[in-house]
């Protein structure tokens, strides 16, 4: 049985029947048409998956079934959103979901990395920042800095720390936070963050998925 979690840049894929083989990353746009799961969640799943389960409600279930505390802060990065959901005394106690200041903000992070041909794991988190609250919007700050003589790379760093500082605000400014997504492999964004963060990887909403799979046959016996 296939899990899928369809994101807009990158799918991620669990298959249950093959206890031992872990979950892999196949960049969307090389997805075949007919690709189709078991179960599905992410913006492109209601169409490849048999049972569809919704992003937050897979990010919360995965959340509470690797986060062993009653109180935390859950932060999810994709290519084209952001969202958070907050526990208290292991029950939901908020979320949020923002496709409009968060928009393509992963996407856009990768995107400046290659045009620029930069490595995020040898850029130092810089003093200053961007206010940045949409990530092909903010871009403009990128240029108007080059052109004032900033170095392409600390101008970058300066972007890419304003949309983590806004990442940050959104999930309310916890003291902890646990960070899902592919910018958990970015350690300038993870660096930029202003508070304690676990990254949990990109592979959360999978095991969300599993466990709303779970509950389902569970109610179904």
């Amino acid at each position: 049985m296939m899990l899928g979690d369809f994101g807009t840049s990158y799918s991620k894929f669990l298959d249950l029947d093959d206890p031992g083989a872990p979950p892999y990353v196949v960049e969307t746009k090389n997805l075949p048409q007919s690709t189709r799961v078991a179960w599905a969640t992410g913006h492109n799943g209601q169409r490849r998956g048999d049972h569809f389960v919704n992003e937050l409600t897979a990010l919360g279930r995965g959340g509470a079934a690797v986060i062993d505390e009653e109180h935390f802060v859950l932060l999810d990065c994709g290519s084209r959103d952001i969202k958070f959901i907050e526990f208290k005394k292991n029950r939901l106690e908020d979320m949020g979901w923002n496709a409009e200041c968060g928009a393509s903000m992963g996407f856009t992070i990768e995107l400046l990395e290659k045009y620029y041909d930069l490595d995020y794991t040898t850029l130092a988190v810089p003093e200053k920042t961007f206010s940045v609250t949409c990530g092909v919007l903010g871009m403009s700050h990128i240029f108007d800095a080059v052109v004032a003589g900033v170095p392409v790379a600390v101008a970058v760093a300066m972007f890419v720390k304003g949309i983590a500082l806004n990442a940050y605000r959104f999930a309310k400014s916890p003291k902890k936070l646990y960070l899902s997504g592919g910018l958990c492999d970015n350690p300038l964004f993870v660096q930029s963050l202003p508070c304690q963060v676990i990254p949990l990887g990109r592979f959360l909403l999978l095991e969300g998925l599993k466990q709303a799979m779970c509950n389902n046959l569970r109610k179904s016996a």
